[in-house]
C-alpha cells in the first residue's frame, strides 16, 4: 500500500508539475485570486501590492544567495570532495545508499543549510557512481529530504533573526514589538522540543525513504553521461599577474582577518550566532580548504551559476509576499487585514495555549507555499502570530519556531529550493518531488506531534 501510494505521487508529480519559475507564477495568479474576495480588494490595488513587494527582499535575497553560494563551494572544495567518496564506498546495498544519504543530508543541513543541499546531492551522486542498483531520482529525492531540518539547525535564519540583539529602545523586526531582547539558542535551536523533533526527523527519514525504493524494472538508474569527472582545476604562476592569484601569502592574510574577527566576535559577551557569521565562517573555510586565490574565485564562479534560477524567483516570490501582506484600511474601504492575516487569524481563532504552536505551524506550512524563503515567512507571519501568541501567553520562542518548522515543512512539494540539488544531479524538479510528496507527509505527522508535546508538556 505504502510503495502503490508513493508510485502515484510519483507520476502523478511527473505528469503535471510544471518548471519551478512557471510554478513561482501560477501561485502568483493563485494568490492573487485569493486576496481579493477575501480581503475586499481590486484587482488593480492588489497588482500595486505585488509591484511594491518585488523588491522588499535585496538585502535577505544577497544574503541566502551566499550561503548557498558559499556552501555549495565549500562542498565542491577537493578536501570535501575526498572525504565524500570515502563516504560513497560505505553502502553495500540500495537500502543503504538511501539510509546514508538522508543522513549526511540531514547532518549538513542542520550545520547549514547552502552546504547541506550541495552535500547531500554529491554524495547521493558520488553513490550512483559506483555502480550500486540504486534509484537515481529516490537517492537525489532523499538528499532534498534532508533540507527539511534546516530550521532546527545553526543557519535557521528564523532562529538566528531572533537571536540578533535589536537597537537600543527598538524591537526585533517582524515580531510585532514583541521581543526587544535578543532571544538565545538555547531557548530555540536547542530546546528540548526542537532537538527532539530533529531527532525524530534521523530516525523516520531514513526509514521512509528506504520502504519508498522501487523494485526490478521500475529502479531508474544514474545516466551515463553524469558519469563523468569534471577535470582537476589548474593554474599558471608565469606572469606578477599570475602569482598573485596563486599566492598563498595573500590567502593566508585574508583568512588571518576573518579568522581574528571571528574570534572576538564569538568571544564577545553579546554574541548570537546570525546569518553573517555563518557566512563568514563558510566562506573562510573555503578559502582555507582550496589553498590559491584563484581557485577558490572559480568554485565561487562556478557555485554562483547554480543560484541563478533562485536569484530569479526572489523577486516573484517577493512579489507574491507583497499580495499576502497587501491590506486597503477600513476607511478607504477594505477590510484592514491581508490574506495572510486572513490565514493566520483562522488558526488563531481555534488555539489555546496549548494548541496554538501547533495551528501556527500548519498555518505556516500554508503560507510558506507561497512564499518559501524563511525570511519573507517571519515578515509576514511574525506581526501576527507573535503577538497573538503573547496574548495567550506561550513563549515566543516556541511561536518563532512554530514558524520556522512550517516553512521548512512545505518546501518538500515546494520545487524552489531544490534547484541547486537538481542542477548537480542534472534532473528535474519533477523527477522528485513525488517521493518529497511522501517526506512532507510524514514528516507532518512527526513534527505535529512534537509541538502538541511541547505544548502540553510546557503548558497543559
Amino acid at each position: 500500500m505504502f510503495r502503490k501510494f508513493t508510485n502515484a505521487c510519483v507520476a502523478l508529480v511527473q505528469r503535471f508539475l510544471p518548471d519551478p519559475f512557471l510554478f513561482c507564477i501560477i501561485l502568483t495568479i493563485i494568490c492573487f485570486l485569493l486576496a481579493m474576495p477575501l480581503t475586499s480588494q481590486g484587482p488593480v490595488t492588489m497588482v500595486m501590492h505585488w509591484g511594491n513587494g518585488m523588491w522588499v527582499l535585496l538585502a535577505f535575497s544577497m544574503q541566502m544567495a551566499l550561503v548557498l553560494v558559499l556552501g555549495s563551494a565549500m562542498a565542491n572544495s577537493p578536501p570535501m570532495k575526498k572525504f565524500l567518496k570515502t563516504l560513497a564506498s560505505i553502502p553495500k546495498t540500495a537500502g543503504q545508499a538511501i539510509v546514508l544519504t538522508t543522513v549526511v543530508s540531514l547532518a549538513a543541513c542542520w550545520l547549514n543549510w547552502g552546504f547541506g543541499l550541495i552535500v547531500g546531492a554529491l554524495i547521493a551522486k558520488e553513490i550512483s557512481k559506483t555502480g550500486l542498483k540504486v534509484d537515481y531520482p529516490l537517492i537525489i529525492a532523499s538528499a532534498y529530504t534532508g533540507f527539511l531540518i534546516w530550521h532546527g539547525g545553526f543557519s535557521g535564519s528564523i532562529p538566528l533573526g531572533v537571536a540578533t540583539a535589536p537597537a537600543a529602545g527598538a524591537a526585533i523586526p517582524s515580531t510585532g514589538g514583541v521581543l526587544t531582547e535578543a532571544v538565545s539558542t538555547s531557548q530555540t535551536i536547542f530546546a528540548w522540543w526542537n532537538l527532539l523533533i530533529c531527532a525524530g526527523l534521523f530516525i523516520l527519514l531514513p526509514i521512509v525513504n528506504r520502504a519508498m525504493h522501487p523494485k526490478g524494472d521500475d529502479i531508474k538508474l544514474i545516466n551515463p553521461a553524469l558519469l563523468t569527472e569534471d577535470p582537476e582545476e589548474q593554474f599558471k604562476s608565469e606572469t606578477p599577474a599570475e602569482k598573485l592569484e596563486a599566492s598563498r601569502i595573500l590567502q593566508w592574510i585574508a583568512i588571518a582577518f576573518a579568522v581574528i574577527y571571528l574570534f572576538r566576535r564569538m568571544t564577545a559577551a553579546n554574541f548570537s550566532l546570525d546569518l553573517n557569521i555563518v557566512n563568514l565562517i563558510f566562506l573562510t573555510l573555503g578559502l582555507i580548504f582550496y589553498g590559491r586565490p584563484i581557485l577558490y574565485v572559480r568554485a565561487i564562479a562556478k557555485a554562483a551559476k547554480e543560484a541563478g534560477p533562485i536569484l530569479l524567483q526572489f523577486p516573484f516570490y517577493a512579489g507574491i509576499q507583497g499580495l499576502m501582506v497587501g491590506a486597503t484600511a477600513v476607511a478607504a474601504g477594505g477590510t484592514g487585514l491581508s490574506l495572510a492575516a486572513v490565514i493566520s487569524n483562522a488558526f488563531v481563532a481555534i488555539s489555546t495555549r496549548v494548541t496554538f504552536p501547533l495551528f501556527t505551524f500548519l498555518s505556516a506550512g500554508i503560507v510558506n507555499f507561497f512564499i518559501p524563503s524563511g525570511g519573507g515567512q517571519w515578515a509576514v507571519q511574525g506581526p501576527i502570530m507573535m503577538p497573538a501568541g503573547q496574548a495567550l501567553g506561550v513563549d515566543p520562542a516556541l511561536s518563532a519556531m512554530s514558524i520556522a518548522w512550517g516553512d521548512a515543512w512545505t518546501n518538500m512539494i515546494q520545487p524552489f529550493w531544490a534547484l541547486p540539488a537538481l542542477g548537480v544531479a542534472g534532473l528535474s524538479a519533477r523527477n522528485i518531488m513525488g517521493y518529497c510528496v511522501m517526506a512532507m507527509l510524514v514528516s507532518g505527522l512527526l513534527i505535529c506531534g512534537g509541538f502538541i508535546l511541547a505544548g502540553v508538556v510546557i503548558y497543559g
